[in-house]
């Protein structure tokens, strides 16, 4: 029975891991060269009556036929699992299609991935970037393309030295003075905040339609991963060749 795409990615998956597992313990335990040599031995005494010794053997514990044929299966296994998905990718397209509108017409498998992945980084881009302070009014200055506020005035003031009269003079003792310090007014400051910040309501509004787009290839992705993929089977062939 023909399964579909989206199937054999789920089994793939797992197989992946299962024959990478067998294939990478077989190649560890093939390049140990004791394993493939044994012996037998049998004493035999030079005068009858001599001393005896039981037989001595080493059992050989691999056979580079066992190995080359298990490796054999496992690579054959995973060459035509592959094989399957990879084949089956080539035919699965969708398109991507917001509101009834096709954005991206007949769009493979592989390039959905990257825009997956591509969308998801813009969501991250422009959440993380600064909106306009709100406790601020801003206007859009057309000329500039800066949000500015209305001005706002503050003084400055600087602190200056001032007698004060303690005690007036009499015709007995002299005016008594202090100086003391003051802070005066001196100037004022108009200023007019610039900012080049996104504001809220814009931000939302770019978000929400990246988060359509990117719900829009999701499925794209689920449609095109939902056609046939056809059994390949690749390894029998290369292999025979190969241990020909």
């Amino acid at each position: 029975m023909t399964q579909k795409l989206n199937q054999v990615i789920a089994i793939e998956k797992g197989a992946k891991n299962r024959l990478y597992s067998a294939i990478t313990e077989l190649h560890k335990n093939s390049q140990k060269a004791d394993l493939y040599y044994g012996f037998s031995k049998n004493y035999e005494p030079k005068e009858e009556g001599g001393e005896q010794f039981p037989p001595e053997q080493k059992k050989v514990m691999m056979r580079s036929d066992d190995v080359l044929a298990e490796t054999k299966k496992l690579f054959t296994e995973f060459l035509d699992i592959t094989a399957t998905k990879d084949f089956a990718n080539m035919s699965a397209k969708a398109d991507v299609t917001v509101g009834g509108n096709v954005l991206v017409k007949d769009v493979p498998v592989p390039y959905l991935l990257f825009l997956e992945k591509q969308l998801t980084d813009l969501r991250t881009f422009v959440d993380k970037m600064p909106t306009l302070d709100e406790s601020d009014d801003w206007r859009k200055d057309e000329a500039s393309g800066l949000f500015k506020t209305e001005p706002t005035k503050t003084h400055r003031t600087a602190k200056v030295q001032e007698a004060i009269v303690l005690y007036d003079a009499t015709d007995k003792h002299p005016a008594q003075t202090q100086l003391i310090t003051k802070d005066i007014i001196v100037g004022y400051w108009n200023q007019v905040k610039q900012s080049g910040a996104i504001t809220r309501g814009d931000k939302r509004k770019l978000l929400e339609r990246i988060e359509l787009v990117l719900s829009a290839v999701k499925s794209a992705r689920e449609e095109a991963n939902s056609v046939e993929a056809p059994e390949k089977k690749v390894g029998e062939d290369i292999f025979a060749y190969i241990f020909a």
